[in-house]
């Protein structure tokens, strides 16, 4: 495996799915000790990049003694700047550069092999190395930034004051496989290796205790589900729980794949309990924890129903955990899942086996373990639900028309044959603004619908929807729903925009 050693930048987790596309296993940690760095026993080391200044007081650096393992080691942006200043080298404040720009390889080297000596390189720094450490030769420099690749060819340490791991970035899949090659991967790991280790893992982890699982339907709750069926069998019940802010006629699909399954299956109503708790509530993040907390609380009375259950299963992955902070990373967004539980939860431990998977390993997974293809390739739809498509208050009303809006879009999407959509659906603004209907005047509140291409879900594009498909389901939204005078089109990527709108 490949250990990645996290400084809280934005890109970590893409430096994770870049690895990975090698077939490679690695990690993403945060402030490890060397006794915990040692016990992973990784072939290598990169070092993410990271909002803060290494010269700074208390700025997280990696230990000097990581250098002293004999493993090859990557630093990508603050990660060039930490080894270089724990290495003896000189960083201080420089000439900012954001985006595209051109690096010029200076000499050869086994991390640009096969890279074209001119090629674009996605920047976002300030500070830079101004000197390189002592055995280091300087590989790659841009206009702006001289030192933007040294090595140490010798004891295979690379840096690189550019992010390879966007897709900006033209030879960025192409420095991460030389990499792989340079710590003498394999690259032997497949979702089947997953699949059986988790499994294994599971079973010496849980024995007899009985579990809780958190089934939504999806497809991250629906593979958690079948693999702890298959580590512990009947010991498992999965509570589907109607929090009164799914899309329409959802519920009822749910239960109809699930009661096929031989699982012990609960089904618990509590729109009206969940609607209650966010009257008046606004703010995205409190939404998100209300929520959060609400759901575990109904876990709790459930299992205290069925007797002594011990584990709390959860279809957690690894976006909901970057996006909800990782370490000193910025927090974008709470899941409920992860940054939006509550202190207290009784349960004696909450497994999360998916934690580490992006969504389309996810997807792998379920096809490993035979799920049906409806279930696997089923569009993500948020544990919040739709309390997070709404903007403002959540309302009987406001859930009312978003449900009929998402509805007829998916409809129409669905009629008109269009494809490799990752994710679409409607969402309700807080915008209301003045409209004619008939011969008369309204004013109501306007939709905004949303399509995006993705593989990760951790960055996404806008899609392109046709004209035609987006007019009939304006046309059919402002004349069906009631309180809906004006749609929108989201047509932001994602970053900057996130995919859901709270």
């Amino acid at each position: 495996m490949i250990l990645i050693l996290d400084f809280g930048g934005q890109y970590n987790q893409l430096i994770a799915r870049r690895v990975r596309e090698q077939n490679v296993y690695c990690e993403v940690h945060t402030a490890l000790s060397m006794e915990k760095i040692r016990a992973f026993k990784p072939e290598g080391i990169i070092l993410t990049g990271g909002p803060c200044s290494v010269y700074e007081e208390g700025s997280l650096l990696p230990p000097q003694e990581i250098f002293n393992l004999g493993v090859p080691i990557l630093g990508i942006c603050y990660g060039a700047q930490a080894l270089a200043q724990v290495l003896g080298g000189k960083v201080c404040s420089g000439q900012s550069e954001y985006g595209k720009t051109e690096l010029e390889l200076l000499s050869a080297s086994k991390l640009f092999a096969g890279v074209e000596k001119k090629s674009v390189v996605w920047m976002s720094h300030t500070d830079r190395i101004f000197t390189a450490p002592n055995n280091f030769s300087v590989i790659g420099a841009t206009t702006s930034c001289p030192i933007a690749a040294m090595e140490d060819s010798a004891r295979n340490f690379y840096a690189v004051q550019f992010h390879p791991e966007v897709v900006h970035t033209e030879a960025g899949a192409k420095i991460f496989s030389n990499f792989v090659d340079i710590c003498g991967c394999k690259r032997d790991w497949k979702m089947s290796s997953f699949v059986a280790e988790t499994i294994s893992q599971l079973k010496n982890k849980i024995g007899d205790g009985k579990v809780l699982c958190a089934l939504s339907g999806g497809v991250d709750s629906s593979v958690a589900a079948v693999l702890l069926s298959k580590a512990v069998g009947q010991n498992l019940t999965c509570v589907f729980v109607d929090h009164g802010l799914l899309r329409k006629n959802e519920a009822a699909q749910v239960e109809a794949v699930f009661k096929n399954f031989d699982l012990n299956f609960i089904q618990v109503d509590a729109g009206e309990r969940f609607l209650a708790k966010l009257r008046g509530v606004i703010e995205p993040e409190r939404k998100r924890k209300i929520i959060g907390e609400e759901f575990i609380r109904v876990f709790e009375e459930v299992s205290k129903k069925i007797g002594a259950v011990d584990y709390l299963v959860q279809g957690t992955i690894y976006p909901d955990v970057i996006e909800s902070g990782l370490g000193k990373s910025a927090v974008i967004k709470s899941h409920h899942n992860v940054g939006g539980l509550p202190d207290f939860v009784d349960f004696k431990e909450i497994v999360e086996p998916l934690r580490l998977l992006f969504k389309d390993e996810v997807r792998q997974v379920g096809r490993e373990l035979g799920l049906p293809e409806n279930i696997v390739s089923r569009q993500p739809f948020p544990g919040p639900g739709l309390g997070i498509r709404i903007i403002g208050e959540v309302t009987a009303q406001k859930v009312k028309i978003v449900q009929e809006a998402d509805a007829i879009y998916r409809e129409e999407i669905s009629k008109a044959g269009v494809k490799d959509l990752a994710q679409y659906f409607a969402a309700l603004t807080n915008m209301r603004s003045v409209g004619v209907m008939g011969d008369g005047r309204t004013y109501d509140y306007a939709v905004a619908l949303r399509a995006v291409l993705t593989s990760d879900f951790m960055t996404a594009k806008a899609a392109q929807i046709p004209w035609d498909v987006l007019n009939a389901a304006a046309n059919r939204i402002v004349n069906e729903v009631k309180g809906v005078n004006r749609v929108l089109y989201d047509c932001t990527s994602k970053p900057p925009a996130t995919i859901e709108f709270e």
